[in-house]
């Protein structure tokens, strides 16, 4: 059992402050994500004093397991498990701690006004089969756009990578160590103008039409390329976003996202667990005011911690007010460039019973097992996203929905169920008014959005917490509510992405905000840990 979980990340201080305070310290972490354990296990494991600092009770940050309704644990952001790194699975020892999941293989279920639907089996076999009867003339193309990704993500993720291999050697997975460079990734794609033209170019509508005729298929594909991205499906670069979230390799199934037993905040809580055990010491609640480049930190307290070396974990906007003076002026530019706005709502629902879909009827199906989708039409998406950046919600939300409790029945009492809801566009500011002004009409609006589709939303809705873009910040940390530290749009990808290393002295980050970007990944965290090594081994 997890001495972490059987606490819900709330571990507590070790010592006294004054005590912690007193130690000598060889690395301070800034924030208890999965990304700042991660990396504060691997630098205790080679020896470093390291102590995590977490201004929150609870560790995990947007990963992390609360109870937002009695009996019920969820975890607030975060919520299915798919670029979590194998390498860092192998090293920190998560099956033996307990970590379990659950291939989501039904897939991706999206159902139409017109009373059809389609399932995109996480089975290639079936998912054909499942295109052959909704869409006959698509079969061809259908093929073509998965095997261009299947093609991408070998180049650059090849299953042979998984060490920090010379990084000139084309069977490097590339998410390991320092990003490569724009002209390594033509390289390595050479001859493969759709390849490249995905990572770099194409918006997803592009990428869509180019490979099916189907409209109600290509709008079932569209929400993909804009996950936690503030663009829309037809601004350049989002197919890319669709390849981020295909790269996966977690259990030697490529692409494959599934759910974690206990949800996703059992991730940190393993995490914290193999630092602590590895020597590292977490104290929560201590917040971090100035970051005090080669001598350590302030906190908001008062007291000094000192250490040669300090690891943000943070945002990069928090890490850089949390400088104040001390930020390199060219770093900040660079920092301040990546647009850090959120435009998403997230939506954790109790449910009397799951959603009844009128294009296939029942509330225990298959598609009940997978991820679902209420689409938008191409014109929808063309409002909504305009809406949003006008600062008003639209009228009609883009929805993907996860159901927890059909694969962990100890998240929610019997007969109740937990329901998921990642929405966009909404507003970061409302042109009028505050979240507090509008968070139940974006309830409402999120609710509304699914239940077109469904005979019994939102009647089967027990409670709902609504997080928008503002909350999120405020909830967990992360500037704008931007769930990634920031864009993953091609422009801010690969070595354009912040490194760990900063000008500061003894300056690091180990974030989302840093190659190979957001999403529970925790490779981040151990980038981070092995630069700051290399650099105290060549100092």
């Amino acid at each position: 059992m997890s001495a972490t979980a059987a606490v819900l990340g709330k571990v507590g201080l070790p010592a006294p402050l004054k005590e912690i305070a007193g130690r000598r310290w060889d690395v301070i972490v800034v924030g208890a994500g999965h990304n700042g354990l991660a990396c504060a296990t691997y630098l205790a494991r080679a020896g470093q004093r390291v102590l995590v600092l977490e201004s929150r009770e609870r560790v995990g940050g947007a990963c992390t397991v609360e109870e937002p309704f009695p009996d019920v644990r969820m975890s607030p952001c975060a919520y299915l498990a798919g670029l979590l790194h194998p390498l860092v699975i192998k090293e920190l020892g998560l099956p033996e701690r307990g970590f379990d999941w659950t291939p989501a293989v039904n897939g991706l279920f999206v159902p139409f006004l017109d009373g059809s639907s389609i399932q995109l089996w996480d089975d290639d076999a079936r998912c054909e089969e499942e295109v052959r009867r909704f869409s006959p003339k698509d079969i061809e193309g259908w093929r073509a756009m998965n095997d261009v990704i299947r093609r991408l993500r070998d180049a650059l993720r090849p299953t042979s990578g998984s060490s920090d291999a010379d990084p000139h050697s084309g069977a490097r997975d590339l998410w390991i160590g320092d990003a490569p460079t724009k002209e390594r990734l033509e390289e390595l794609l050479s001859g493969d103008a759709e390849a490249h033209s995905l990572l770099f170019n194409w918006s997803m509508a592009e990428f869509v039409e180019r490979y099916l005729t189907d409209e109600r298929l290509q709008s079932a594909y569209l929400g993909q390329g804009v996950i936690g991205t503030n663009a829309s499906p037809f601004d350049a670069g989002t197919a890319s976003i669709r390849f981020h979230h295909s790269s996966g390799r977690l259990g030697d199934m490529p692409g494959m996202w599934g759910y974690v037993k206990g949800g996703m905040g059992m991730v940190s809580f393993y995490f914290c667990d193999a630092a602590r055990e590895a020597g590292a010491v977490v104290a929560p609640g201590i917040s971090v005011a100035r970051i005090l480049p080669g001598e350590g930190v302030l906190l908001e307290s008062g007291e000094r911690i000192t250490a040669p070396v300090v690891v943000s974990n943070a945002d990069p906007i928090r890490t850089l007010r949390m400088l104040d003076a001390d930020a390199d002026p060219t770093w900040e530019k660079k920092v301040r460039s990546v647009p850090i706005e959120g435009c998403t709502v997230k939506l954790n629902v109790l449910l009397r019973e799951l959603p009844n879909f009128t294009a296939r009827p029942g509330t225990q199906e298959p598609h009940h097992y997978g991820q679902i989708n209420a689409p938008l039409t191409k014109a929808e998406w063309k409002a909504s996203y305009a809406a949003a950046r006008a600062g008003h919600l639209p009228d009609k939300l883009w929805c993907e929905l996860y159901f927890q409790s059909v694969h962990d029945t100890t998240v929610a009492p019997a007969g109740l169920h937990t329901m998921s809801v990642f929405a966009q566009y909404v507003p970061y500011a409302f042109a009028s008014g505050s979240w507090d002004d509008h968070r139940n009409d974006a309830k409402e609006l999120a609710l509304s959005s699914i239940g077109r589709f469904c005979s019994n939303l939102p009647e089967a809705v027990v409670d709902a917490q609504v997080l928008g873009p503002p909350d999120i910040e405020q909830k967990v940390g992360l500037t704008g509510g931007h769930i990634f530290q920031g864009e993953c749009l091609p422009a801010y990808m690969w070595s354009n992405r912040l490194t760990p290393r900063t000008p500061m002295q003894g300056v690091y980050l180990c974030g989302a905000c840093t190659h190979p970007g957001g999403s529970v990944i925790g490779i981040n965290g151990r980038n981070a840990a092995m630069a700051i090594l290399r650099d105290r081994n060549q100092a």
